[in-house]
């Protein structure tokens, strides 16, 4: 009776681990509409955005250019739970934390050897088909740069 009722839990627990993500709609994969998008000359620019699940964790991998034009790909596997995880790819930053602001929304930071490089904010609509990316950084003169990109759903 024991074993039947851990089986049962274990099953109950990946199930709803499988409907969280399900849910999530930050979930799959996003191409950039760059005639909606408004991005700041010399600013990464990022044309495919997959978000998927990895295990308990969510796998973030982004393909696009840097601010030069040069081929850019990212990864960044974590949670939502504001804490940074490795990045890898991107020459800006070597950490990413997300944080659930709602369902819709997620705050980033992006920081190099603990700085903050980048914040930025991103929202799905609630239509689940469009998803926008504010970002702010500064540039080698320290000027503040700002950035939307907006995305279609897959």
């Amino acid at each position: 009776m024991k074993a039947r009722s851990i089986a049962l839990a274990t099953t109950l627990c990946l199930i709803a681990v499988g409907l969280s993500f399900a849910e999530n709609p930050h979930m799959g994969t996003w191409k950039l509409n760059e005639a909606k998008s408004k991005i700041a000359p010399g600013v990464m620019k990022n044309s495919t955005v997959v978000y998927e699940a990895a295990g308990d964790s969510v796998k973030v991998t982004t393909d696009g250019v840097d601010g030069t034009g040069a081929p850019l790909h990212t990864e960044w596997t974590g949670k939502f739970d504001g804490k940074d995880y490795p990045l890898t790819g991107d020459p800006t930053a070597d950490s990413r934390a997300y944080k659930q602001v709602s369902t819709r929304v997620l705050a980033l930071t992006n920081k190099k050897d603990g700085k903050v490089a980048v914040t930025g904010r991103i929202e799905v609509s609630a239509d689940g088909k469009t998803r926008t990316l504010t970002t702010s950084t500064k540039d080698a003169a320290g000027k503040p740069v700002h950035s939307s990109a907006v995305y279609d759903k897959q």
